[in-house]
């Protein structure tokens, strides 16, 4: 470690993150969130790691100049991702996973090329849009095809099948019952619909895909590997780690911190959990909970802003509004959803009497904050454009440059032995930096290369550029499953737009909330959570804001409010057995069963199901309407009770062991404060205090009979 008045060296040059990437390596080779990968190596490894380098260099000069239209921007993203996919992924998990099947070449390439096509012929396809021709139908419905088939490998079969019955729809809707039947739509129709335009598989989520999100993946890979994950471990571990406790306190908190740079819930258990999941072992907890404690606690990275999960980029899309709105309505709900995590977690601890680490195990986190502060200015960098009317394309742009100058910056200021001279180094880095208010992107790349030039002439200056390149193969390798997901329930929406079907269940959805919205709100989370069962978050959300979204905005629910309802409970879902994918991979460190973690993960977020009910019923918890900080305030403190009096209900433990009525008077306050009517919370403000009083009561008379004995 260098000099605190110099930016230190790189985590991933410590023996500390080797040692959790061999750990997290391990991990992965028991669980694949996206189907079965090949263990490439030689000329294999080198031309994946070259298209990887391909993909993140072409997305970083669509960011920054902008040189193509958008349906040539987004045909090109989705051929680079077919092209990674079947190169990465083999047809079946039984074949050879050390090298890339002669077939499989031969259909990444296929795909690249009809990638190309919208690019090339793009003023023909103008020119005879409604009207394809034959080469037009031929390229559309080949790349329908591959992209079934890539989805099948990546993700599964859950979602092919859930798209291909939308794909029938389209095709056969015509000969089913009247209430749900359409005119019928030729083969020409439905490719034209589906993959010519930009209203099937080049649709907005694609278009978010190819321009926000994977910046904001590539944003994460970078911060991760100049070692962002041991410093939020570092600062987990001291603030909590001491705590009654303290090892699970430090998963929720660690697990929050990865969330607001990583957006997904499967990569924080498998990054996060290589430290905590051990760790609460060690110190007491059961491998269920402990597995359940990350798995929860991960999850929520993909509310957590500043960057939240891909649907935040696609919501905002959506909505055309700003991506800031969309931090600014997540934001309270995120915190109390991590609220419930530590809650829950604490309560478990007294209930078993478990205790934290020692206080001389734990690292200083204002030490660890003082060496390796420098990894925090991105994050705030990009914090402040979002909320200062920057486009999250250009802020995810210049939090990417920032990291890079920083980590090449780290690389010479190491080398300057002079600490006025490291001084004067790291103001010219800082001026060229901020050159983007004038002159735009241009100086800030400039001033990147001339790092790059000087670190190649350095002794080590190739570990930090092999860094660099570490970081972008990576970006590109994790935005596959999400663009394939985007991509694939373009087909969803197109057939959707194309029939007009998703008023069918919206008119049920709004017979229903007729007679109460409060069912119309439990119909859509089962709905949801139902999905959630086989599909990503992304097709999950996208399905159902399609059809219940804009039923529950006729019911008066806003409409921020009745999108991030949807996307809540697209994230619950993920917890929810018999298919929660962040069970599955917290299970394969906790060595138990996914099962049992994907039902103790339910029961550690049952008090976070309350928040997004409470949203709809008063959205000045989402910072919706013309809120102030006196009725927010309210709100949050009557949230912060009811999640408080949920978790005792459900644990059974508050300041002792509850009995059956006591955990029954909880539930009931909890419930009445979820409403927002007056005379709801006048009975649930009234129920609380008398279940607080009565365990006051109960905990002193056992203290004096204690201190009598």
């Amino acid at each position: 470690m260098t000099s605190p008045h110099a930016l230190p060296g790189l985590a991933p040059e410590s023996s500390d993150r080797a040692g959790r990437t061999d750990h997290a390596d391990g991990a992965a080779e028991e669980f694949n969130e996206h189907g079965t990968q090949r263990k490439l190596g030689g000329w294999a490894l080198k031309t994946f790691t070259a298209i990887c380098l391909a993909f993140s260099t072409y997305q970083l000069v669509v960011a920054a100049f902008h040189p193509l239209s958008s349906l040539a921007t987004r045909s090109l993203h989705v051929g680079f991702l077919l092209a990674l996919t079947f190169l990465l992924y083999p047809w079946s998990k039984h074949g050879k996973l050390n090298r890339i099947a002669p077939l499989d070449a031969v259909l990444a390439l296929v795909s690249f090329t009809l990638g190309t096509y919208h690019w090339v012929f793009e003023a023909d396809l103008i020119q005879r849009s409604g009207d394809p021709s034959t080469t037009d139908l031929v390229v559309g419905a080949s790349l329908v095809v591959l992209l079934f088939e890539a989805a099948r490998r990546i993700l599964g079969l859950a979602l092919p099948l859930v798209c291909a019955s939308f794909l029938a729809y389209g095709f056969f809707g015509q000969y089913l019952p009247e209430v749900v039947a359409h005119r019928g739509y030729g083969f020409d129709q439905i490719v034209n619909q589906l993959a010519l335009g930009t209203e099937g598989i080049f649709g907005i989520p694609t278009l978010v895909s190819a321009t926000y999100i994977f910046l904001f993946i590539l944003f994460g890979a970078f911060l991760e590997h100049a070692g962002m994950i041991h410093l939020f471990n570092s600062l987990a571990l001291g603030l909590v780690g001491h705590a009654k406790g303290g090892p699970a306190k430090v998963a929720v908190i660690s697990s929050g911190f990865m969330g607001t740079i990583s957006g997904s819930g499967v990569a924080n258990v498998l990054t996060v959990g290589q430290f905590t999941i051990p760790l609460m072992k060690r110190f007491g907890y059961s491998s269920v909970f402990a597995g359940a404690v990350e798995a929860t606690s991960s999850m929520g990275g993909q509310i957590m802003p500043p960057v939240m999960g891909a649907v935040a980029f696609i919501m905002a899309e959506t909505l055309n509004v700003p991506y800031a709105e969309i931090v600014k309505a997540a934001v309270i709900p995120a915190l109390l959803y991590y609220f419930t995590a530590f809650w829950m977690v604490h309560l478990e601890a007294g209930r078993k009497g478990l205790f934290g680490l020692p206080k001389d195990q734990c690292p200083n986190p204002w030490r660890a904050l003082k060496e390796s502060w420098y990894l925090v200015l991105p994050l705030a960098v990009l914090v402040y454009m979002l909320f200062h009317g920057f486009t999250p394309m250009f802020s995810g742009m210049m939090g990417l440059a920032l990291t890079a100058i920083l980590i090449l910056g780290a690389a010479v200021a190491a080398r300057i032995s002079h600490q006025a001279f490291r001084y004067v180094f790291w103001l010219a880095c800082g001026l060229g930096a901020a050159t983007f208010i004038e002159w735009g992107i241009v100086p800030v790349l400039g001033t990147i290369a001339l790092l790059v030039a000087v670190v190649i002439g350095l002794k080590g200056g190739g570990k930090t550029l092999h860094t660099l390149k570490l970081s972008l193969a990576d970006g590109a390798r994790q935005a596959l499953p999400v663009g394939v997901a985007c991509a694939i329930v373009g087909v969803i929406i197109g057939v959707l737009t194309l029939t007009g079907a998703a008023s069918s269940f919206a008119g049920f959805i709004l017979h229903v909330g007729e007679q109460s919205l409060f069912l119309s709100l439990v119909l859509t989370m089962i709905v949801c959570l139902i999905l959630g069962m086989g599909i990503p978050t992304i097709p999950n959300y996208i399905i159902t804001s399609s059809i219940a979204a804009p039923a529950l905005l006729k019911l008066g629910v806003p409409l921020i409010v009745s999108h991030m309802f949807v996307f809540y409970f697209g994230i619950m879902a993920d917890l929810t057995p018999p298919v929660a994918l962040a069970a599955f991979a917290a299970a394969s460190i906790a060595k138990d069963s996914p099962m049992k973690i994907g039902f103790k993960a339910t029961q550690i977020a049952i008090a976070g199901f309350v928040v997004p009910y409470m949203a709809v019923y008063d959205p000045l918890l989402m910072l919706q309407g013309d809120w102030t900080v006196l009725g927010v305030g309210y709100i949050v403190a009557k949230a912060l009770l009811a999640i408080c009096l949920w978790g005792a209900a459900a644990v059974g433990y508050l300041w002792q062991p509850l009995s059956w009525p006591a955990r029954l008077l909880a539930a009931l306050g909890a419930g009445f404060l979820v409403a927002a009517a007056p005379i709801t919370d006048d009975i649930g403000f009234v129920l609380a205090a008398a279940f607080l009083a009565w365990q006051a009561l109960r905990r002193r008379g056992q203290a004096a009979a204690a201190t009598a004995g």
